[in-house]
């Protein structure tokens, strides 16, 4: 089985192309637009011959804008497809505290003997 982290860092290398302001966990206060993305545990995995055989890890991708119809949202989704993950976009929001719209996707990643 490939290791986890190299998965994780295929993501975030991913996301660090869209833009510079794309972060591991936490959000800077003051950049806008900000992308920041995290694991956030295992979703449905597959157990064979007593043992793990897939390991699927579910995360997010929150992306913070004041740009309506920023162009940033097809960037994110098109980093998705690249990566080959599946993927929704499940909340869109607006934030009275930052002005900004907070669009976020959640994704899941496998993690099989062969990749």
């Amino acid at each position: 089985m490939i290791a986890l982290q190299n998965k994780l860092r295929q993501i975030g290398e991913a996301f660090a192309a869209v833009t510079e302001n794309a972060c591991h966990y936490f959000r800077p206060v003051t950049a806008f637009p900000a992308l920041i993305w995290a694991e956030s545990g295992e979703a449905e995995s597959f157990h064979a011959d007593n043992r793990k055989s897939c390991q699927t890890i579910q995360g997010t991708v929150d992306l913070f804008t004041k740009t309506e119809f920023d162009p940033l949202l097809d960037d994110v989704q098109a980093a998705l497809e690249g990566l080959g993950v599946a993927w929704y976009l499940s909340s869109v929001q607006y934030e009275d505290e930052t002005n900004a719209i907070h669009y976020e996707w959640t994704w899941e990643v496998a993690n099989r003997g062969e990749d």
